[in-house]
């Protein structure tokens, strides 16, 4: 082996390959026996198409460019098609990005996909996801997000059905509202097996879904609208995360013991069992609609994703009403399951390999990677391991994380020489770090600079307990528990206390730069890369940001009348004059959740303080870098930023910093 300084490791993971290896295949779904999802195409202006599993195992992208299978519900999207077989091939409906209206697509036809919705009065201001098809009726019912104004918060949600015949492309009054906007948000309909009854999940303004939400149901009519609409679990605090059919009888994952666990509900009276009462979660936040966590079976069985801080893959069998652990080879699955009869199609990864389709037939206890596999394009040699710690935090709380020490086979440092480390941090902030491979950390840790990730008070796998403490503390806990992870680092001898930064994207930005001007983490880091981050609470409210999380401060960091005085006590662009260590921030400028603006005041406030500092911002990027070319330069940013400021080599293209 070589001995080489930390940071100046020589790897053959390169930046072109976190380009090209971003995102994960998402959103399954079964049309006719076949196998479809969406993929990312990072080097394609980072689009996701669709792709379709054959009877014969091979796989095709149904959709060329300009399509883009996705859409903006939330701004974070949500299922973005449904697929039915009919006599003369798949029908497929999707959300077309661009313009976010619904089109109709038969790939056997030779037929282009033409427009279903009619073009919206406001540009991408008619929005559609998490959809069901009624074949009898020749309707797509769908959430649809419907804006009245130029204003982020001036719209409606509810479900409504669109014809499948494009009558409605000219005449709006062709869409069916099937619920009112009396909720402020809705997930798509679950149709029963009969076809008889409904569900859906619901919830209010200031409430996020983790927070608490409310079951619904409906008797739907024989001409297709639903009728005595009602309420049947949920609210005071509880939240339902998913929602099934399984029978007659409703299955949903609820957080009343403290716990997303799995719960059978009669959909009549609203009584409640509880299948498998452990703490551990059965399901997770409800970022996009149509997230998957479990699936029932025809037999009674139910599949789902659990785990305490990690995701896992189990079968509950009602007959002894145990749960058995599955499909071992893969340690993180995301929530995007779909069965198929009696074989359950996941999205799945490990430590050692990125997200791959991943087919689980019950029968035979089998499980193999049907699409997507993953391929090493370097020796695995080079992946980090994860080491999962928990350390304490103040007042002797528990913090969790997943350690990546510098890890390289041709390399070691000299003796006695500590490694840099970089805390990463999150976003949600009711989020999760997972531990699965990502070749842009790997990426650090094959050149000699260790990764901490952390999953400070707040964060999702842990139950409401753990997740609650960041209410009111938002800029406090997150950045008291980061502070804490990196200083027992360097007291363990782990790091080099003298080389310690910190990074993360939207509320991750928002908690590495408090971390810069909060006293709780005074002189902690060295340096810090901020990603298209939150910077001033009091400016991500109401018409500040979108409507999904225009009340989230509310919960997090204080009600209305005390958010000022928080926001003036926490938020970075108030407190510039403590940023002592140079930084990097990246911002998309067409991001609608975390606006330019936030990121342009943090420089204003910067400007002529002879703080280091360098300022990316990306053309046609919303919130998250989906095209290569800013991955690309992102990554070779940051690395550049820490060469400078942590004392070592970089790459060739240097950032320039600026006073």
């Amino acid at each position: 082996m070589t001995v080489a300084p930390y940071g100046t490791w020589k790897s053959p993971i390169t930046a072109d390959m976190v380009a090209e290896g971003d995102g994960r295949p998402g959103h399954l779904g079964v049309v006719g026996g076949e196998l479809w999802w969406t993929e990312p195409r990072p080097a394609e202006g980072g689009r996701r198409t669709l792709v379709r599993r054959r009877a014969d195992g091979s796989s095709e992208s149904v959709l060329p460019e300009p399509w883009n299978v996705r859409n903006r519900v939330h701004e974070y999207g949500g299922t973005p098609w449904v697929g039915t077989m009919t006599e003369s091939g798949p029908v497929v409906v999707f959300s077309n990005f661009s313009d976010q209206r619904l089109y109709r697509f038969e790939p056997d036809s030779g037929r282009a996909p033409t427009p279903l919705t009619p073009v919206p009065i406001f540009p991408s201001g008619l929005r559609w996801c998490d959809m069901a098809v009624d074949v009898e009726r020749g309707e797509v019912w769908a959430v649809v997000e419907d804006f009245l104004g130029e204003r982020p918060t001036e719209l409606r949600r509810f479900i409504a059905a669109v014809p499948l015949d494009g009558s409605a492309v000219d005449d709006r009054t062709a869409i069916r509202p099937l619920t009112s906007d009396e909720y402020r948000f809705t997930t798509g309909p679950k149709v029963s097996p009969d076809g008889s009854a409904v569900a859906w999940i619901v919830w209010n303004h200031p409430h996020m879904p983790w927070d608490e939400t409310e079951l619904r149901v409906a008797t739907i009519t024989p001409s297709g609208t639903f009728a005595d609409e009602r309420t049947i679990a949920g609210g005071s605090g509880e939240s339902i995360a998913q929602v099934e059919w399984a029978g007659g009888d409703l299955l949903i994952a609820s957080d009343r013991s403290g716990w997303w666990n799995l719960h059978r509900v009669d959909p009549e009276s609203g009584d409640t069992e509880a299948l498998y009462p452990v703490e551990a979660e059965f399901a997770g936040p409800m970022w996009g609609l149509g997230m998957r966590w479990f699936q029932p079976l025809g037999d009674g069985r139910v599949v789902a994703v659990h785990g305490r801080g990690e995701s896992r893959l189990g079968v509950y069998d009602p007959a002894d009403r145990g749960l058995s652990r599955v499909a071992e080879s893969w340690t993180e699955w995301a929530p995007g399951l779909i069965a198929d009869g009696e074989v359950v199609y996941g999205i799945a990864a490990s430590a050692t390999t990125g997200y791959e389709v991943v087919e689980y037939d019950t029968r035979r206890d089998a499980a193999r990677v049907v699409a997507h596999r993953h391929v090493d394009l370097v020796d695995p040699g080079y992946y980090p391991r994860p080491e999962h710690r928990t350390f304490t935090g103040p007042d002797g709380r528990e913090v969790h994380a997943h350690l990546y020490p510098p890890h390289n086979p041709d390399f070691e440092a000299p003796t006695g020489e500590l490694p840099p480390y970089a805390v990463w941090v999150h976003g949600g902030p009711t989020g999760h770090a997972r531990a699965a491979l990502d070749l842009e950390l790997a990426y650090f840790t094959s050149r000699g600079i260790g990764v901490v990730e952390v999953n400070y008070g707040g964060s999702t796998g842990y139950g409401r307990g753990y997740r609650d403490r960041l209410r009111g503390q938002w800029g406090v806990v997150d950045v008291e528990d980061c502070a804490a992870v990196a200083k027992a680092l360097a007291k363990e001898g782990v790091a080099d206390r003298s080389r310690l930064a910190i990074r993360g994207g939207s509320a991750g930005g928002w908690t590495s730069a408090a971390s810069l001007t909060s006293p709780a983490a005074e002189g902690v880091y060295a340096c810090a890369t901020v990603k298209f981050p939150i910077l001033d609470l009091s400016g991500w409210t109401a018409d500040d940001t979108h409507d999904f999380e225009s009340q989230y401060v509310y919960s997090i960091v204080g009600p209305p009348g005390e958010l000022e005085r928080r926001s003036r006590e926490r938020s970075p662009v108030r407190h510039a004059d403590r940023i002592e260590v140079p930084f990097l921030l990246l911002q998309g400028l067409e991001d609608a959740i975390c606006p330019p603006e936030q990121s342009e005041k943090l420089l204003r406030a910067i400007a002529g303080r002879g703080v280091p500092h360098a300022y990316r911002a990306y053309e046609g990027e919303q919130h998250g870098f989906r095209r290569a070319e800013t991955i690309r330069d992102a990554v070779l940013a940051e690395h550049s930023l820490y060469a400078q400021v942590l004392g070592f080599d970089g790459p060739e293209r240097r950032l320039e910093l600026r006073t």
